[in-house]
């Protein structure tokens, strides 16, 4: 195998080479004679010679019509070996192989009004070699009388692919072959017929025949290489295509070329990895980057004009041009030919204009029928989210009805507006804000708030802000809540219920999150170091007193201290996380806040920082905050300004 890298270098190798060849132009009465000329020439032996035969040369007839042979040479070039790893020589790259077809020599008798006349044409590859009797019978099968047998034994023998006149026969004129041309498929197609021919008679050479069809109008698209070949050995009575003419072709059309999908009812099945076609995954939306290439125009192309036979030319159409389809939130790249988008979204086709839609809007529920979707824009849902769906966006996610045990993740603010009902299930994060009517037995997280208008319910929530139950029925009830600045409701906890309510504030979630990993992680280090300690101390107690271990104790040794290396890194790791995630949430300015407008019943348990406090008496419209390290008791305070930015179409009451 050759790798890339290393192709490249042949490639450049070669090229180089080949700027330093030199070629020369030799002649000669033979073609042997013509390549030892040139090998003069060039100075190099004969074997490393490459040439191109310029002009066949010919013997002519009885004197007439005598030819050389010219040649265009160059030296062969060698690929250069390179050495591998091994430093052994490589010879992937081979440019003198070439290919040899096996063929044997061939004899041809060719009668003419001069005479008659041999050529013997030399064998390829490993085919044999014509020998003389060959030649005498099939100068005699032609009635060739008077034959010169030291001519024909050297024509043998030098098999040079030339008439050589070498005996006589009696002309019978009227026993001449005879050729008849044909032109037919209007004026595209020329076939002869040639009659054998007969005691005496002549055959008709690749000149003559060419003389013939120039007569008969036949003046293009004659394979002149099949006709000499066809004038050695000739096929009798049967018509023979011997030129042929170029039909026109019409220039294509300018089309675009698409890069995405244009036909939306196809609907793209995903197999997942258990063989099964996963029917959520439809993959219905195409989504675009900004100055994403969406689709290119391909120009029209000339039309190649056509040709008879007789010479007639037959004129082409040129291809039609066509406009660049460009629609909203797109437009022309620098070179006048691609469509490039705008912003992130769906493109779609239009009206037949390509358009990069930046809101991707679902008329329904989010089900079996549209799947999962992934969106690099907003996503608006006029209905439902249903069991055991996804809907992921780059920018906001709005939900017109339910979502249910279903996962939502959206860069920017997600949008319920009427609820999540998570079923103990699935998970709801946003970048930014979160706002919903309710939320009950969900997992929710958010990059800034997480504001419900009718109460949080036995669910894990975490908002980096605040988490704000601002409403007539605003109860938390149940379930984790974090948030570093604020947890603001109108009631927290139930007189009845018996579920824990814990709110705890004065930090950020995530960051609290990563800090209890570290240490949990540093933790279970330090305590397999220890009993590692313990086995390697032991073992090296053993040894000293039986001065060696057996094999496979002293192997187990050398794990166990390799295994100590990578645990005293694992601890350091982990104190060095614990040290950051520490020093960031000691940099945070907010003092933490947990309120209730209206009451606070026993049972809740309130955090903020390092602080505890179990509620054990009921409270009415008080804020818990720190104070001098302990938890204080103050009368309420409204939520912050924030939630004055409602979004569009939601409402707090």
């Amino acid at each position: 195998m050759v790798d890339f890298v290393r192709l490249q270098h042949i490639v450049k190798d070669q090229l180089e080479q080949d700027r330093t060849i030199t070629t020369v132009e030799a002649g000669g009465i033979t073609l042997e004679l013509a390549v030892s000329e040139a090998a003069a020439l060039l100075d190099v032996p004969i074997s490393r010679l490459e040439y191109e035969v310029i002009e066949k040369g010919f013997k002519g007839i009885l004197g007439s019509g005598k030819k050389e042979w010219k040649i265009k040479a160059y030296e062969r070039v060698h690929a250069k070996k390179e050495k591998n790893e091994a430093g052994q020589e490589s010879g992937d790259f081979d440019f003198d192989i070439a290919i040899n077809e096996d063929y044997d020599g061939q004899v041809f008798v060719h009668l003419s009004p001069e005479g008659a006349f041999l050529k013997v044409s030399p064998p390829g590859g490993t085919g044999r070699k014509a020998v003389e009797s060959q030649a005498l019978d099939a100068l005699r099968a032609r009635q060739v009388k008077d034959i010169e047998e030291t001519l024909v034994k050297q024509t043998v023998k030098a098999a040079e692919g030339v008439y050589v006149r070498v005996g006589d026969f009696e002309h019978r004129p009227v026993n001449d072959s005879m050729v008849s041309v044909e032109i037919s498929d209007g004026e595209m197609k020329a076939f002869i017929t040639v009659s054998p021919p007969g005691p005496g008679g002549c055959d008709i050479s690749a000149e003559t025949y060419l003389s013939y069809l120039r007569n008969n109008r036949v003046l293009y698209g004659v394979n002149e290489d099949f006709l000499r070949d066809f004038a050695d050995s000739p096929e009798y009575k049967t018509p023979v295509l011997i030129a042929e003419g170029i039909r026109p072709v019409d220039g294509r059309d300018a089309y675009i070329q698409y890069n995405f999908e244009t036909d939306q009812t196809k609907v793209r099945l995903r197999e997942g990895s258990n063989g099964r076609i996963d029917f959520k995954e439809l993959n219905i939306i195409q989504n675009v980057v900004e100055n994403q290439p969406l689709a290119k125009k391909i120009p029209s192309e000339t039309g190649r004009v056509g040709r008879t036979v007789t010479g007639k030319v037959i004129p082409a159409k040129n291809g039609k041009e066509c406009s660049l389809p460009l629609g909203k939130n797109v437009h022309e790249g620098d070179d006048g030919a691609t469509i490039i988008a705008d912003i992130n979204g769906q493109v779609v086709v239009v009206n037949g204009k390509i358009n990069v839609e930046p809101v991707y809007t679902v008329n329904g529920d989010v089900n079996l029928k549209t799947g999962n979707i992934i969106f690099l824009g907003t996503v608006v849902i006029n209905g439902n989210v249903e069991d055991g769906f996804s809907v992921k966006a780059a920018g906001n996610i709005e939900v017109n009805g339910t979502v249910e045990k279903a996962e939502l993740d959206a860069e920017g603010d997600i949008i319920v507006h009427q609820g999540i009902t998570a079923k103990s299930g699935g998970l709801v994060r946003a970048g930014k804000s979160i706002w919903a009517r309710f939320i009950e037995n969900a997992i929710v997280e958010s990059g800034n708030m997480v504001v419900a208008s009718d109460g949080i319910i036995n669910s894990q929530v975490d908002a980096f802000m605040r988490i704000i139950c601002h409403g007539k029925r605003a109860h938390i009830v149940g379930g984790r809540l974090r948030a570093s600045e604020e947890i603001n409701a109108k009631i927290l906890g139930s007189p009845t219920s018996g579920t824990e309510t814990i709110c705890e504030v004065g930090f950020d979630p995530k960051s609290k999150e990563e800090l209890d990993e570290h240490k949990e992680n540093k933790e279970k280090a330090e305590k397999e170091l220890e009993d590692i300690q313990r086995n390697i101390q032991t073992l090296i107690n053993i040894k000293k007193q039986r001065k060696s271990l057996p094999e496979d104790k002293e192997a187990y040794l050398n794990e166990l201290m390799d295994r100590r290396q990578i645990l005293i890194g694992d601890i350091k790791k982990a104190a060095e996380g614990i040290r950051k995630v520490e020093e960031f949430l000691n940099s945070l300015k907010t003092r933490g806040r947990v309120s209730a407008s209206s009451k606070v019943y026993p049972g809740v348990k309130i955090l903020i920082r390092d602080a505890k406090d179990d509620v054990r008496t009921e409270y009415r419209a008080v804020s818990f905050i720190l104070e001098n390290g302990l938890i204080r008791v103050t009368k309420y305070e409204e939520p912050g300004e924030d939630l004055k930015k409602v979004p569009d179409g939601y409402t707090a009451d």
